[in-house]
């Protein structure tokens, strides 16, 4: 899997950096089939900080997850909830779609 991580106007740590890719590397267990994860943090003139995750999964898939706080660190935890939960809803769908296809070929085949 591929991690990208990029600052705007704000310059991103080891620890920042080290932080983003360990939470992010867990996305692939809600969908397999990312394949890409770029992080964007850019400091704002307010003193805040907004975080941007984007998955990239096959077939075009784009997962997106934006957070804006003064801490970076809860910023990076939120955006990335946002991402598990747009991936466990896109992976129930997958699945519900492929079992009512078989449950509706099941009732032809009976009848």
């Amino acid at each position: 899997m591929l991690f990208m991580i990029s600052g705007k106007h704000v310059g991103i740590t080891e620890a920042v950096k080290k932080y983003a890719e360990e939470k992010t590397s867990k996305l692939p267990k809600y969908y397999n089939s990312i394949n890409q994860i770029e992080v964007i943090i850019d400091g704002e003139p307010n003193g805040k900080t907004s975080v941007e995750i984007i998955a990239k999964g096959e077939h075009s898939k784009i997962f997106v997850g934006t957070e804006t706080d003064a801490d970076i660190y809860r910023c990076i935890d939120a955006a990335v909830h946002k991402i598990e939960e747009q991936l466990r809803r896109k992976k129930g769908r997958e699945r519900d779609n492929k079992h009512a296809d078989n449950k509706h070929a099941g009732e032809a085949e009976s009848e």
